[in-house]
């Protein structure tokens, strides 16, 4: 823990002043109707163990849990102040989640562990450099045919991509998230049939769903 808090990371709503602004902007424009469509793309099952990469405030973790009780839950997010939110929303939830503190590149789980990975808002915040090491870590930990599904801002052919996006992520980052390069960076990892299986318009710009298998 001590070398994890050397390292940098972007916190959950760009900047810690934000963090108490971040779930009801996400809320606002959109972002949960997008999680619900990410979560039925999953087809959970009883018994299954999923993770939720950079969790943040841990609203994708507690929603899981809430739809499906039966299955067991972790989150981990490098921003221990985002991850006591996400304490503070699961007790207060009444379920039971597990919060990790940690990154995505170097996720502290035995291989093969869970059935189901996802990763919602978070691809885009990465740098260049770590996004192939993070798709390596979450194959790593998936079961064989187990399923990576991942929603994220999607930078269009003319690089637009939301206010909110715009006031949050720079666009450096969101170069990196067209649909041929997530789908590229998915192949360099190790994936099987990675593809891009929706999308929608938020207020906060346009979103895409992905999928790959293990």
């Amino acid at each position: 823990m001590q070398q994890e808090s050397r390292r940098t990371y972007l916190p959950a709503a760009g900047l810690d002043w934000l963090l108490s602004f971040y779930d009801p902007v996400v809320k606002l424009f959109g972002g949960g109707k997008a999680r619900r469509t990410l979560i039925d793309q999953a087809a959970l099952q009883p018994g299954h163990r999923v993770l939720d990469i950079g969790c943040g405030t841990g609203t994708m973790a507690v929603l899981l849990k809430q739809q499906h009780p039966d299955i067991a839950i972790i989150g981990i997010d490098p921003d221990p102040k985002a991850l006591a939110r996400a304490r503070r929303k699961a007790k207060s939830a009444g379920v039971s989640v597990q919060f990790d503190q940690g990154f995505g590149d170097e996720l502290p789980y035995s291989d093969a562990s869970f059935d189901r990975v996802f990763s919602s808002f978070m691809f885009h915040h990465l740098p260049a450099e770590e996004k192939v090491k993070t798709l390596r870590a979450v194959l790593r930990v998936l079961k064989p045919g187990g399923r990576f599904h991942m929603l994220d801002f999607e930078r269009s052919q003319h690089g637009a991509h939301g206010f909110i996006a715009r006031l949050l992520h720079s666009s450096e980052l969101m170069k990196d998230n067209s649909e041929s390069r997530v789908l590229s960076l998915m192949n360099q990892a190790g994936f099987r049939d990675p593809r891009k299986v929706g999308e929608r318009a938020m207020l906060s710009g346009h979103v895409a769903y992905f999928q790959a298998v293990a």
